[in-house]
């Protein structure tokens, strides 16, 4: 077994004892300044129900402005394959409905 394996199996070991010992741990996550830009769509519910709900609304600021439907419905139907999100497949449309009108290439239309 190598030195390395070694630690990290102590590392692990020690951890796994604190807490089977009783220890907790907590985190406490800063409060996040950026929401979701408001719309009458019925996809902004949807989209506050399932995509915040895992990261924040800032995330959306990075993506291109330019980005057409296919891209945003690619970047939900990604984040429910790739990391799990629990969004039902009958809301996919409108959250991508949402998400191409307001940070999309469809503003304002």
């Amino acid at each position: 077994m190598s030195c390395a394996t070694t630690l990290l199996l102590a590392a692990c070991l020690l951890a796994s004892a604190g807490l089977a010992a009783g220890g907790t741990k907590s985190i406490t996550l800063p409060s996040d300044g950026m929401q979701l830009k408001g719309s009458a769509l019925p996809g902004y519910a949807k989209a506050q129900a399932n995509c915040v709900a895992c990261h924040s609304a800032e995330y959306m600021l990075y993506q291109p402005p330019s980005a057409p439907r296919a891209y945003w419905d690619n970047m939900v139907k990604r984040m429910k394959a790739v990391f799990k999100a629990p969004i039902d497949d009958a809301d996919m449309p409108v959250i991508v409905d949402y998400l191409v009108k307001t940070y999309g290439n469809e503003q304002g239309k």
